[in-house]
């Protein structure tokens, strides 16, 4: 039954890559961001799916199971606070219509800016798509008789012949529905994994008194080492600003928000439950990331648990191919583009597609033979939130930030996540977070005070002296 579905997952999602690569594909402005005419379920669709990845199912499940549904409702809020903010961004970023997150940071803070975020943001997508696909190969081994190797090989490909043939079309309609999948599958779970625990009032009676307070057990400012990564990862994602630009219009691009909202808190509710159920259900799980697919492998009907593991498989699929369709679109809008000038529509569609299947390799490649290197650009997928998001979020709320002040914050938030995880691995307990987002942010507003007053002291010597 789970590998009937999964076939018949794939097999779907294949036949849409096709037919929009055929029908709707033409220029790289539609590969990349669908010629600015995605409809606004379809977009909230790919919003969700984008953004609700192995990070939730995974890690976000592992969390609960270590530390209770109280401390993950809190680990988890940064989703919503920020979904809240982007929806006062997504109009903005529409109205733009820019292709890039970097370009739209060009526009404050200068080309250098641009070409800096472009490799920050390059480096982390890279070390993301390749964590889903170590996700997803493990994730089929439990399911089938593959090794987790194999399953990680074929993820890859699936993945990058999404992103590759379609781009943002194939990659949006196939979110949407598994967004659907995701939903359904997580929701229709939980009327038969509660009755498993005697309900609600079997979790509140189950579950050990200290998973139950807010903090299970962590001090508070390890609590706050948890919760902002997901807030500031939310509010500086790229693929989040792409898929805006790729709304019919202003309005559409912030409604989308809405939805997205109240989808995300459907999941995230069930995900904590389920999780949660796990901890009496399986009080010894050694590990901790498998919580909700153990649920879905024997503690549900197995029809049921074969929706579960395919909305699993969805969200990794999901959330790979858009970091690498992002990720593609740095190299060549952001860093190609720049330097060689401009391309004709055709060879700017060929080169899209050629940077996805690269980078997919790339991503591969390196989760396959050089673990040890993921494990590096897993810290620039940290440093992403606290070196890229304060600058990303002054170019649209703080007129008075200068491109100075954003270059020196991305260096010394980035800096300072490196030496707190690699050199002092980090002291007190404390996520690097928890002190390279204070200081990219005052980095960020000291440096363009500074410059900002040196500009108007040298307008005014001019002014003078004219």
């Amino acid at each position: 039954m789970h590998i009937f579905i999964i076939v018949v997952y794939v097999i779907g999602m294949v036949f849409l890559g096709i037919y929009f690569a055929k029908r709707e594909v033409k220029t790289g402005e539609d590969f990349l961001i669908a010629g600015r005419r995605l409809p606004g379920i379809v977009l909230a669709g790919t919003l969700l799916a984008t953004w609700v990845g192995s990070g939730t199912i995974l890690g976000g499940a592992s969390f609960v199971y270590q530390y209770g549904p109280l401390a993950g409702i809190i680990y988890f809020a940064g989703a919503p606070i920020g979904i809240i903010i982007l929806y006062f961004i997504a109009g903005k970023v529409r109205g733009l219509e820019k292709t890039t997150l970097p370009e739209i940071l060009e526009m404050k803070f200068g080309s250098t800016t641009r070409l800096i975020a472009s490799i920050f943001m390059l480096l982390a997508y890279v070390g993301i798509a390749t964590y889903q696909f170590i996700g997803g190969g493990n994730l089929l081994s439990i399911i089938t008789d593959l090794s987790a190797e194999t399953g990680a090989l074929l993820i890859a490909i699936f993945v990058i012949f999404l992103a590759a043939t379609g781009g943002m079309f194939s990659v949006a309609y196939t979110d949407f529905i598994s967004s659907i999948l995701i939903v359904f599958g997580l929701l229709i779970a939980l009327p038969f994994v509660l009755p498993n625990v005697d309900g609600f009032s079997g979790l509140a009676n189950g579950i050990p008194s200290e998973q139950l307070s807010w903090t299970g057990g962590l001090s508070v400012i390890q609590l706050i080492g948890f919760f902002l990564p997901t807030l500031m990862l939310l509010l500086g994602d790229q693929n989040m600003y792409n898929r805006f630009s790729s709304a019919r219009d202003v309005k559409t691009a912030s409604k989308s928000t809405v939805t997205f909202f109240f989808g995300n808190a459907l999941i995230l509710t069930a995900v904590i439950i389920i999780a949660a159920s796990a901890i009496i259900m399986y009080p010894s799980l050694e590990n901790t990331d498998m919580a909700i697919l153990q649920v879905a492998a024997d503690g549900v009907p197995i029809p049921i648990g074969s929706i579960i593991l395919v909305a699993a498989i969805a969200l990794i699929i999901t959330t790979s191919n858009s970091f690498l369709l992002s990720g593609a679109g740095n190299i060549v809008y952001d860093i190609y583009i720049q330097f060689k000038g401009k391309v004709s529509h055709k060879k700017y569609l060929r080169l899209n597609r050629i940077a996805v299947v690269g980078l997919g390799a790339f991503g591969y490649f390196l989760g396959a033979f050089f673990p040890d290197v993921l494990e590096l650009q897993m810290y620039a997928y940290t440093m992403y939130g606290a070196a890229l998001t304060p600058v990303i979020l002054a170019a649209f709320f703080w007129k008075r930030a200068t491109a100075a002040g954003a270059i020196s914050s991305i260096i010394v938030g980035g800096s300072a996540t490196i030496i707190w995880e690699q050199i002092l691995n980090q002291p007190l307990g404390w996520n690097s977070i928890i002190v390279s987002l204070p200081l990219s942010v005052l980095t960020l507003v000291i440096v363009s005070l500074v410059t900002n007053n040196k500009n108007r002291i040298m307008e005014q010597n001019t002014k003078v002296s004219g």
